[in-house]
């Protein structure tokens, strides 16, 4: 099924339009390319093309800082039919909750049908207008079945959304193929100067590295402070109770400089907790191994068993990157395992308060299946 919907490669395509939608393509760097038409904004734009498997939360995907510098496809194939709701920030400077941050990350969107209507009864705008507004180009009319069959069967891949109406397609088109992971996309996402929220005694300082704002206000339900730090700060001069080590996207050892931060931080007895890319990090300071993933995990169902009890939670993932869990150092063990491939999920040490997870409890998909390990990291600053 999925390779007889894909054409071989081919540059000669004739402008083609649909309801007033100019043709484009979709072209991969294994010669891959599929044809559709573009929507939101007339630009083309590169990135490694993945996949999520959410039947709904595209808001939440296309604002997660963890897929900067990536091409999300949508496999369920229905996008844009409960529109976008307002996204103007709140008064503590957070997004709303249907976002992970305050501007769109991906740099294209991939889907099956994009709805020209849209209804639910906090919907301020279109997917399609939100998309047009913050500059970020889809392709519509796309075999998605067939294109994530060929991502899990050859692994992720750079590739291209090439627009026939923007003036520097030919530019594109004719560019080689990037390798986003050369870039340190933590960087790229990261705040500039820190950032304080709330008041409260016991304060946690958040390495951002890309963090979801519902991080943010997890940690403020709990009664602390959140002192929000770029992710080369150096945290460990900072008064503070604990270290939350953020999501963010990209290869972990790219962020050298949070590693080298979390090794100095490794030598104390101040409570650390890692998730998604900060567990990542926190592994490598410990003296642990990452490796790509082919595809990596991203959806919101993923079974993921805890060590000693084998109680299976449900949770919400998007990495390419995991962490070796045959190799661990002395003191450390793992904590959770992925259900589905035996993956490393979490890691915790034996004697010391650090721990982390590879998946997102702030996600809450059960809807609070692992929220109680931010319980957990509160209960551990007192």
């Amino acid at each position: 099924m999925a390779d007889a919907a894909v054409s071989p490669p081919s540059h000669k395509a004739q402008p083609r339009h649909h309801e007033g939608r100019c043709a484009a393509r979709l072209l991969l760097e294994d010669g891959t390319e599929l044809r559709g038409r573009a929507f939101g904004a007339t630009r083309s734009a590169a990135g490694e093309v993945v996949f999520a498997t959410g039947m709904v939360g595209y808001p939440e995907a296309m604002t997660d800082p963890s897929f900067q510098g990536q091409i999300l496809v949508c496999t369920y194939p229905l996008i844009g039919n409960y529109g976008v709701p307002a996204h103007a920030p709140g008064p503590d400077g957070l997004p709303p909750e249907s976002f992970e941050a305050g501007r769109i990350h991906v740099s294209g969107l991939v889907v099956s049908t994009l709805s020209r209507g849209y209804s639910h009864w906090s919907a301020a705008g279109s997917l399609e207008a939100w998309m047009a507004e913050h500059g970020v180009v889809g392709i519509e009319g796309i075999d998605t079945r067939a294109l994530t069959r060929r991502l899990r069967d050859r692994g992720t891949m750079p590739g291209k959304i090439l627009v026939e109406a923007d003036p520097g397609v030919r530019e594109l088109d004719e560019a080689p193929f990037e390798n986003v992971f050369q870039r340190n996309l933590v960087a790229e996402v990261s705040i500039e100067e820190p950032v304080l929220y709330g008041n409260a005694r016991r304060r946690v300082i958040l390495v951002d590295c890309g963090a979801k704002a519902n991080i943010v206000r997890c940690l403020l339900r709990r009664g602390v402070s959140v002192l929000r730090v770029p992710w080369d700060h150096d945290f460990n001069r900072e008064d503070a109770d604990a270290i939350l080590v953020s999501n963010g996207p990209g290869d972990p050892k790219q962020a050298r400089a949070t590693i080298r931060h979390l090794r100095t931080a490794l030598e104390g007895d101040r409570p650390v907790f890692g998730i998604c890319l900060g567990h990542q990090l926190l592994a490598l300071a410990a003296g642990c191994e990452t490796y790509k993933l082919p595809y990596g995990h991203r959806g919101q169902n993923q079974p993921c068993l805890e060590v000693g009890t084998r109680r299976c939670y449900i949770t919400s993932q998007n990495h390419g990157y995991a962490v070796d869990g045959h190799r661990l150092p002395d003191g450390w063990e793992q904590w959770f395992i992925n259900a589905n491939d035996g993956t490393n999920e979490g890691l915790r040490h034996a004697w010391k308060p650090f721990r982390s997870v590879q998946f997102h409890p702030e996600a809450a998909p059960g809807p609070d299946d692992t929220a109680f390990l931010f319980d957990r990291f509160v209960e551990s600053l007192r």
